[in-house]
Protein backbone atom coordinates (compact mmCIF):
# COMPACT_ATOMS: atom_id res chain seq x y z
CA UNK A 1 0.00 0.00 0.00
CA UNK A 2 1.80 3.52 -1.58
CA UNK A 3 1.19 7.00 0.42
CA UNK A 4 -0.61 7.55 -2.73
CA UNK A 5 -3.78 5.00 -2.43
CA UNK A 6 -3.74 5.87 0.85
CA UNK A 7 -4.35 9.38 -0.20
CA UNK A 8 -7.16 8.43 -2.49
CA UNK A 9 -8.84 5.86 -0.37
CA UNK A 10 -8.24 6.88 3.32
CA UNK A 11 -11.51 9.25 3.55
CA UNK A 12 -9.73 11.97 5.16
CA UNK A 13 -10.87 15.46 4.92
CA UNK A 14 -6.78 17.03 4.35
CA UNK A 15 -8.40 20.37 3.94
CA UNK A 16 -6.24 23.66 3.48
CA UNK A 17 -4.92 23.31 7.30
CA UNK A 18 -2.00 25.45 7.58
CA UNK A 19 1.53 24.25 10.03
CA UNK A 20 2.34 27.67 10.45
CA UNK A 21 -0.54 29.20 12.24
CA UNK A 22 -0.55 26.25 14.79
CA UNK A 23 1.68 24.37 17.26
CA UNK A 24 1.49 20.89 17.98
CA UNK A 25 -0.35 21.58 21.02
CA UNK A 26 -3.40 22.96 20.12
CA UNK A 27 -5.57 20.01 21.08
CA UNK A 28 -5.68 21.53 24.44
CA UNK A 29 -5.35 24.77 23.86
CA UNK A 30 -8.53 24.29 22.15
CA UNK A 31 -10.53 22.06 24.80
CA UNK A 32 -9.17 24.25 27.72
CA UNK A 33 -10.60 27.29 25.24
CA UNK A 34 -14.16 25.11 25.25
CA UNK A 35 -14.41 25.14 29.08
CA UNK A 36 -13.38 28.47 29.36
CA UNK A 37 -15.10 31.65 29.25
CA UNK A 38 -16.56 34.09 26.43
CA UNK A 39 -18.02 33.10 23.50
CA UNK A 40 -16.68 34.38 20.12
CA UNK A 41 -18.71 35.59 17.24
CA UNK A 42 -19.30 33.63 14.47
CA UNK A 43 -20.70 33.91 10.92
CA UNK A 44 -22.60 31.54 9.15
CA UNK A 45 -22.67 32.01 5.48
CA UNK A 46 -25.38 30.33 3.28
CA UNK A 47 -24.87 30.42 -0.84
CA UNK A 48 -27.77 30.02 -2.63
CA UNK A 49 -26.28 28.52 -6.18
CA UNK A 50 -27.92 29.13 -9.22
CA UNK A 51 -29.08 33.15 -8.56
CA UNK A 52 -32.44 33.60 -6.48
CA UNK A 53 -35.53 34.75 -7.91
CA UNK A 54 -35.29 37.93 -4.74
CA UNK A 55 -38.68 39.11 -6.90
CA UNK A 56 -40.90 35.70 -5.94
CA UNK A 57 -38.65 35.49 -2.62
CA UNK A 58 -39.73 38.95 -1.12
CA UNK A 59 -42.31 39.88 -3.04
CA UNK A 60 -43.17 44.11 -3.96
CA UNK A 61 -47.22 43.25 -4.05
CA UNK A 62 -47.69 47.24 -3.66
CA UNK A 63 -46.36 47.72 -7.14
CA UNK A 64 -48.51 46.72 -9.96
CA UNK A 65 -45.62 46.80 -12.51
CA UNK A 66 -44.52 43.46 -9.93
CA UNK A 67 -47.73 41.67 -11.49
CA UNK A 68 -48.06 43.31 -15.28
CA UNK A 69 -44.07 41.60 -16.06
CA UNK A 70 -45.26 38.44 -14.26
CA UNK A 71 -48.99 36.94 -15.19
CA UNK A 72 -48.08 33.68 -14.60
CA UNK A 73 -45.63 33.52 -11.66
CA UNK A 74 -46.32 36.15 -9.74
CA UNK A 75 -47.26 35.78 -6.22
CA UNK A 76 -50.73 36.71 -5.25
CA UNK A 77 -51.17 40.07 -2.46
CA UNK A 78 -52.14 39.36 0.77
CA UNK A 79 -55.28 39.37 2.20
CA UNK A 80 -57.28 38.71 -0.44
CA UNK A 81 -56.91 41.46 -2.36
CA UNK A 82 -56.64 41.01 -6.19
CA UNK A 83 -53.12 40.37 -7.98
CA UNK A 84 -51.54 37.28 -8.76
CA UNK A 85 -52.69 33.67 -9.77
CA UNK A 86 -55.86 32.83 -8.27
CA UNK A 87 -55.98 29.67 -5.79
CA UNK A 88 -52.38 30.02 -4.70
CA UNK A 89 -51.23 30.80 -1.55
CA UNK A 90 -51.01 34.68 -0.72
CA UNK A 91 -47.77 36.52 0.42
CA UNK A 92 -47.31 36.97 3.75
CA UNK A 93 -47.30 40.83 4.88
CA UNK A 94 -44.46 42.35 5.98
CA UNK A 95 -44.88 46.23 5.78
CA UNK A 96 -47.49 47.03 3.63
CA UNK A 97 -45.73 47.00 0.40
CA UNK A 98 -43.62 43.92 0.99
CA UNK A 99 -44.54 40.26 1.23
CA UNK A 100 -42.51 36.99 1.92
CA UNK A 101 -43.57 34.14 -0.19
CA UNK A 102 -45.74 31.39 1.77
CA UNK A 103 -43.27 28.95 1.97
CA UNK A 104 -41.00 31.18 4.12
CA UNK A 105 -43.34 31.12 6.90
CA UNK A 106 -41.11 29.99 8.93
CA UNK A 107 -39.61 33.20 8.73
CA UNK A 108 -42.15 35.53 9.79
CA UNK A 109 -41.99 34.92 13.87
CA UNK A 110 -38.09 35.44 13.56
CA UNK A 111 -38.88 38.95 11.57
CA UNK A 112 -41.57 39.77 13.64
CA UNK A 113 -39.11 39.48 16.93
CA UNK A 114 -36.48 41.53 15.11
CA UNK A 115 -34.01 39.26 14.94
CA UNK A 116 -34.49 38.75 10.87
CA UNK A 117 -33.49 41.36 8.67
CA UNK A 118 -33.80 41.25 4.86
CA UNK A 119 -31.81 43.41 2.55
CA UNK A 120 -33.61 44.18 -1.29
CA UNK A 121 -32.22 45.01 -4.35
CA UNK A 122 -28.81 43.74 -3.66
CA UNK A 123 -25.55 42.49 -5.70
CA UNK A 124 -22.51 42.81 -7.51
CA UNK A 125 -21.73 45.94 -9.50
CA UNK A 126 -20.42 43.73 -12.05
CA UNK A 127 -22.73 43.06 -15.08
CA UNK A 128 -22.01 39.59 -15.66
CA UNK A 129 -24.62 36.98 -16.09
CA UNK A 130 -22.74 34.17 -15.42
CA UNK A 131 -23.26 31.89 -13.14
CA UNK A 132 -19.51 30.38 -12.38
CA UNK A 133 -18.28 34.22 -12.39
CA UNK A 134 -21.07 35.92 -10.69
CA UNK A 135 -20.28 33.53 -7.73
CA UNK A 136 -16.13 33.83 -8.25
CA UNK A 137 -16.90 37.50 -7.85
CA UNK A 138 -19.28 37.48 -5.33
CA UNK A 139 -16.87 34.47 -2.86
CA UNK A 140 -13.88 36.87 -3.33
CA UNK A 141 -15.12 40.20 -2.74
CA UNK A 142 -13.36 41.37 -5.90
CA UNK A 143 -16.08 42.02 -8.60
CA UNK A 144 -14.87 42.20 -12.03
CA UNK A 145 -11.30 40.74 -11.24
CA UNK A 146 -10.41 37.22 -12.01
CA UNK A 147 -7.04 37.54 -10.62
CA UNK A 148 -7.76 37.65 -6.78
CA UNK A 149 -6.57 34.06 -5.26
CA UNK A 150 -8.16 34.13 -1.90
CA UNK A 151 -11.52 34.25 -0.74
CA UNK A 152 -13.67 37.48 1.56
CA UNK A 153 -14.16 35.26 4.04
CA UNK A 154 -10.05 33.23 4.29
CA UNK A 155 -8.84 37.00 4.27
CA UNK A 156 -11.11 37.72 7.41
CA UNK A 157 -9.47 34.44 9.35
CA UNK A 158 -6.38 35.75 8.13
CA UNK A 159 -6.60 39.40 9.38
CA UNK A 160 -7.86 37.55 13.24
CA UNK A 161 -5.07 34.74 12.93
CA UNK A 162 -3.01 33.68 16.09
CA UNK A 163 -1.03 31.53 17.59
CA UNK A 164 -3.74 29.87 19.77
CA UNK A 165 -6.30 29.52 16.33
CA UNK A 166 -8.24 26.42 16.61
CA UNK A 167 -8.40 24.23 13.69
CA UNK A 168 -12.03 24.38 13.29
CA UNK A 169 -12.37 28.27 13.10
CA UNK A 170 -13.56 28.00 9.36
CA UNK A 171 -15.41 25.20 7.96
CA UNK A 172 -16.93 24.23 4.91
CA UNK A 173 -19.81 22.04 5.08
CA UNK A 174 -19.73 20.20 1.45
CA UNK A 175 -17.07 18.08 -0.94
CA UNK A 176 -14.87 20.91 -1.67
CA UNK A 177 -13.63 24.16 -0.52
CA UNK A 178 -15.56 26.83 -1.53
CA UNK A 179 -14.06 29.79 -3.51
CA UNK A 180 -15.57 32.25 -0.53
CA UNK A 181 -12.64 30.49 2.28
CA UNK A 182 -9.84 29.67 0.37
CA UNK A 183 -6.57 30.92 1.27
CA UNK A 184 -3.47 31.43 3.42
CA UNK A 185 -5.48 30.97 6.52
CA UNK A 186 -6.52 27.40 8.18
CA UNK A 187 -9.59 26.24 7.01
CA UNK A 188 -11.45 22.65 6.89
CA UNK A 189 -13.82 20.89 4.20
CA UNK A 190 -15.67 17.99 5.30
CA UNK A 191 -18.88 16.34 3.82
CA UNK A 192 -20.06 15.05 7.11
CA UNK A 193 -18.70 15.10 10.72
CA UNK A 194 -19.03 11.48 10.68
CA UNK A 195 -16.76 10.91 7.80
CA UNK A 196 -13.82 13.22 9.23
CA UNK A 197 -11.34 10.68 10.15
CA UNK A 198 -9.52 7.37 8.86
CA UNK A 199 -12.00 5.28 7.45
CA UNK A 200 -9.75 2.13 8.17
CA UNK A 201 -11.79 -0.28 10.13
CA UNK A 202 -11.27 -0.64 14.03
CA UNK A 203 -9.66 -3.02 16.15
CA UNK A 204 -5.90 -3.65 16.55
CA UNK A 205 -5.79 -3.23 12.29
CA UNK A 206 -7.61 0.26 12.24
CA UNK A 207 -4.72 1.62 14.55
CA UNK A 208 -2.33 -0.25 12.77
CA UNK A 209 -3.00 1.40 9.62
CA UNK A 210 -3.91 4.50 11.20
CA UNK A 211 -0.33 4.63 12.79
CA UNK A 212 1.40 3.51 9.50
CA UNK A 213 -0.13 6.78 7.52
CA UNK A 214 0.78 9.06 10.44
CA UNK A 215 4.31 7.63 9.76
CA UNK A 216 4.16 8.39 6.39
CA UNK A 217 3.95 11.86 7.06
CA UNK A 218 6.61 12.04 10.08
CA UNK A 219 8.80 10.45 7.81
CA UNK A 220 8.63 12.85 4.00
CA UNK A 221 10.73 15.12 3.66
CA UNK A 222 8.45 18.16 2.77
CA UNK A 223 7.88 19.96 6.30
CA UNK A 224 4.85 21.68 5.52
CA UNK A 225 3.64 18.90 4.21
CA UNK A 226 4.72 16.83 7.70
CA UNK A 227 3.52 19.53 9.74
CA UNK A 228 -0.36 19.40 8.03
CA UNK A 229 -0.25 15.59 8.55
CA UNK A 230 0.33 16.00 12.26
CA UNK A 231 -2.09 18.91 12.27
CA UNK A 232 -4.68 16.71 10.45
CA UNK A 233 -4.45 14.14 12.51
CA UNK A 234 -4.56 16.14 16.14
CA UNK A 235 -7.76 17.80 14.43
CA UNK A 236 -9.55 14.17 13.77
CA UNK A 237 -8.24 13.32 17.67
CA UNK A 238 -9.79 16.83 18.85
CA UNK A 239 -13.02 16.08 16.89
CA UNK A 240 -13.07 12.34 18.43
CA UNK A 241 -12.78 14.21 21.65
CA UNK A 242 -15.62 16.41 21.73
CA UNK A 243 -18.04 14.03 20.08
CA UNK A 244 -20.27 16.23 18.43
CA UNK A 245 -21.75 13.06 16.46
CA UNK A 246 -23.78 12.26 19.79
CA UNK A 247 -25.53 15.90 19.34
CA UNK A 248 -28.82 16.16 20.01
CA UNK A 249 -31.03 19.25 19.32
CA UNK A 250 -32.89 21.88 21.34
CA UNK A 251 -36.03 20.21 22.40
CA UNK A 252 -38.36 20.99 19.88
CA UNK A 253 -36.45 21.55 17.21
CA UNK A 254 -36.53 19.47 13.84
CA UNK A 255 -34.34 19.73 11.34
CA UNK A 256 -35.94 18.66 7.76
CA UNK A 257 -34.75 15.86 5.63
CA UNK A 258 -32.09 16.01 3.47
CA UNK A 259 -28.65 17.25 2.53
CA UNK A 260 -29.62 20.98 3.46
CA UNK A 261 -31.10 20.13 7.05
CA UNK A 262 -28.32 17.95 7.81
CA UNK A 263 -25.87 20.32 7.14
CA UNK A 264 -27.33 22.79 9.37
CA UNK A 265 -27.62 20.76 11.84
CA UNK A 266 -23.96 19.67 11.96
CA UNK A 267 -23.34 23.52 11.92
CA UNK A 268 -25.54 23.35 15.04
CA UNK A 269 -23.21 20.25 16.39
CA UNK A 270 -19.73 21.84 15.33
CA UNK A 271 -21.39 25.63 17.45
CA UNK A 272 -22.14 24.03 20.55
CA UNK A 273 -19.12 21.35 20.25
CA UNK A 274 -16.94 24.62 21.07
CA UNK A 275 -14.19 23.73 19.14
CA UNK A 276 -13.37 26.96 18.29
CA UNK A 277 -15.61 27.99 15.06
CA UNK A 278 -15.68 30.83 13.58
CA UNK A 279 -17.09 30.74 9.98
CA UNK A 280 -18.99 28.14 8.60
CA UNK A 281 -20.11 28.04 4.89
CA UNK A 282 -22.65 25.65 3.30
CA UNK A 283 -24.41 26.28 0.01
CA UNK A 284 -27.87 25.09 -1.41
CA UNK A 285 -28.05 24.76 -5.15
CA UNK A 286 -31.14 24.47 -7.62
CA UNK A 287 -32.52 28.59 -7.74
CA UNK A 288 -31.42 28.64 -12.04
CA UNK A 289 -35.93 28.52 -12.76
CA UNK A 290 -35.68 29.16 -16.48
CA UNK A 291 -38.64 27.07 -16.90
CA UNK A 292 -41.73 26.50 -14.77
CA UNK A 293 -40.62 28.64 -11.89
CA UNK A 294 -44.20 28.20 -10.26
CA UNK A 295 -45.97 31.21 -8.16
CA UNK A 296 -46.89 30.61 -4.38
CA UNK A 297 -46.70 26.55 -5.19
CA UNK A 298 -43.96 25.06 -7.77
CA UNK A 299 -40.17 24.84 -8.16
CA UNK A 300 -38.92 27.61 -6.63
CA UNK A 301 -41.51 26.90 -3.63
CA UNK A 302 -39.99 23.33 -3.44
CA UNK A 303 -36.30 25.41 -2.62
CA UNK A 304 -37.58 28.36 -0.20
CA UNK A 305 -39.14 25.68 1.48
CA UNK A 306 -36.13 23.68 2.38
CA UNK A 307 -34.05 27.21 2.90
CA UNK A 308 -36.97 28.02 5.39
CA UNK A 309 -36.69 25.34 7.19
CA UNK A 310 -33.36 24.64 7.66
CA UNK A 311 -32.42 28.11 8.76
CA UNK A 312 -34.99 28.20 10.91
CA UNK A 313 -34.13 24.75 12.27
CA UNK A 314 -30.84 26.21 12.88
CA UNK A 315 -31.91 29.40 14.40
CA UNK A 316 -34.23 28.07 17.16
CA UNK A 317 -31.43 25.39 17.86
CA UNK A 318 -28.96 28.23 18.65
CA UNK A 319 -31.17 30.60 20.60
CA UNK A 320 -29.01 30.37 23.49
CA UNK A 321 -26.48 31.91 21.60
CA UNK A 322 -28.23 33.78 19.07
CA UNK A 323 -25.76 37.14 20.23
CA UNK A 324 -22.89 35.76 19.01
CA UNK A 325 -24.44 33.97 15.70
CA UNK A 326 -25.08 35.58 12.79
CA UNK A 327 -26.67 33.68 9.90
CA UNK A 328 -26.05 35.45 6.25
CA UNK A 329 -27.39 34.06 2.65
CA UNK A 330 -26.27 35.32 -0.23
CA UNK A 331 -26.95 34.64 -4.34
CA UNK A 332 -24.75 35.46 -7.30
CA UNK A 333 -27.58 37.19 -8.95
CA UNK A 334 -31.08 38.10 -9.62
CA UNK A 335 -33.61 37.20 -12.25
CA UNK A 336 -35.33 39.00 -14.89
CA UNK A 337 -38.26 41.07 -13.89
CA UNK A 338 -40.22 39.64 -16.61
CA UNK A 339 -40.87 36.42 -16.66
CA UNK A 340 -39.92 34.33 -20.16
CA UNK A 341 -42.02 32.38 -22.16
CA UNK A 342 -41.70 29.41 -20.45
CA UNK A 343 -43.19 30.27 -17.44
CA UNK A 344 -39.62 31.29 -15.84
CA UNK A 345 -36.96 33.63 -15.42
CA UNK A 346 -33.87 34.52 -17.19
CA UNK A 347 -30.30 35.63 -15.19
CA UNK A 348 -31.23 39.22 -13.82
CA UNK A 349 -29.09 41.69 -11.57
CA UNK A 350 -30.50 41.98 -7.86
CA UNK A 351 -31.64 40.16 -5.46
CA UNK A 352 -32.05 39.61 -1.34
CA UNK A 353 -30.35 38.70 1.25
CA UNK A 354 -31.80 37.64 4.67
CA UNK A 355 -29.71 38.02 7.94
CA UNK A 356 -30.82 36.46 11.24
CA UNK A 357 -29.24 36.91 14.59
CA UNK A 358 -29.77 38.23 18.33
CA UNK A 359 -28.05 41.41 17.18
CA UNK A 360 -29.22 41.79 14.27
CA UNK A 361 -31.90 44.61 13.90
CA UNK A 362 -34.51 43.00 11.99
CA UNK A 363 -38.25 43.46 11.65
CA UNK A 364 -37.47 45.33 8.43
CA UNK A 365 -36.74 45.54 4.87
CA UNK A 366 -33.67 47.40 4.22
CA UNK A 367 -32.34 48.92 0.59
CA UNK A 368 -33.67 51.85 -1.13
CA UNK A 369 -36.26 50.49 -3.94
CA UNK A 370 -35.49 50.70 -7.90
CA UNK A 371 -39.42 50.52 -8.78
CA UNK A 372 -39.75 47.75 -11.55
CA UNK A 373 -41.26 50.14 -14.53
CA UNK A 374 -39.38 49.93 -17.89
CA UNK A 375 -36.92 53.30 -17.13
CA UNK A 376 -36.31 52.11 -13.39
CA UNK A 377 -34.84 48.41 -14.34
CA UNK A 378 -31.08 47.93 -14.75
CA UNK A 379 -30.69 47.25 -19.35
CA UNK A 380 -34.56 47.87 -19.38
CA UNK A 381 -34.79 43.98 -18.02
CA UNK A 382 -33.55 43.91 -14.57
CA UNK A 383 -34.32 44.83 -10.93
CA UNK A 384 -31.54 47.51 -10.44
CA UNK A 385 -28.57 47.04 -7.42
CA UNK A 386 -28.76 49.61 -4.77
CA UNK A 387 -27.04 47.92 -2.49
CA UNK A 388 -23.40 46.55 -3.15
CA UNK A 389 -23.19 43.38 -1.64
CA UNK A 390 -19.53 44.51 -0.34
CA UNK A 391 -21.53 46.83 2.29
CA UNK A 392 -23.35 43.88 3.83
CA UNK A 393 -20.60 42.01 4.03
CA UNK A 394 -18.15 44.62 4.94
CA UNK A 395 -21.10 45.26 7.99
CA UNK A 396 -20.97 41.73 9.25
CA UNK A 397 -17.05 41.88 9.20
CA UNK A 398 -16.54 45.35 11.17
CA UNK A 399 -19.98 45.28 13.48
CA UNK A 400 -20.45 41.40 13.65
CA UNK A 401 -16.96 39.81 13.95
CA UNK A 402 -14.95 42.97 15.07
CA UNK A 403 -12.66 43.71 12.26
CA UNK A 404 -11.02 46.97 12.43
CA UNK A 405 -9.26 47.23 8.73
CA UNK A 406 -11.54 46.36 5.99
CA UNK A 407 -8.95 46.95 3.05
CA UNK A 408 -7.11 43.83 3.95
CA UNK A 409 -10.48 41.77 3.48
CA UNK A 410 -12.26 44.01 0.52
CA UNK A 411 -9.22 45.62 -1.73
CA UNK A 412 -9.35 47.77 -4.42
CA UNK A 413 -12.90 48.91 -2.55
CA UNK A 414 -13.58 51.83 -0.48
CA UNK A 415 -15.37 50.53 2.05
CA UNK A 416 -17.72 53.47 3.37
CA UNK A 417 -19.68 52.90 6.62
CA UNK A 418 -22.26 55.43 5.65
CA UNK A 419 -23.11 52.84 3.37
CA UNK A 420 -24.17 50.33 5.99
CA UNK A 421 -27.28 49.52 6.68
CA UNK A 422 -27.25 49.28 10.42
CA UNK A 423 -28.11 45.53 9.93
CA UNK A 424 -26.54 44.94 13.37
CA UNK A 425 -27.27 46.77 17.23
CA UNK A 426 -24.83 48.11 18.99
Amino acid sequence: MNRRFFLKNSGIALASISAATMSPSFLTRALAQANGSGRRKILIAIFQRGAMDGLNAVIPYGEQEYYNLRPSIAVPRPGGIEGGQPNQPQAIDLDGFFGLHPTLAPFKPIYDSGELAIVHAVGSPDSTRSHFDAQDYMESATPGMKSTTDGWLNRYLQSKAGANASPFRGVAMGPNMPRAMQGKASTIAMNNIRDFTIRAGGGEMGQAIQGGFEAMYEQTVNDALRGTGKETFEAVKLLKRVNPTQYQPAPGVAYPRGQFGDRMKQIAQLIKSDIGLEVAFTDIGGWDTHANQGSSQGQLALRLTELSGGVAALYADLKDRADDVVILTMTEFGRTAKENGNRGTDHGHASVMFALGGRVKGGKVYGKWPGMKSNQLYEGRDLAITTDFRDVFAEMAKNHLGVANLNTIFPGYQVNAANFKGLIRA
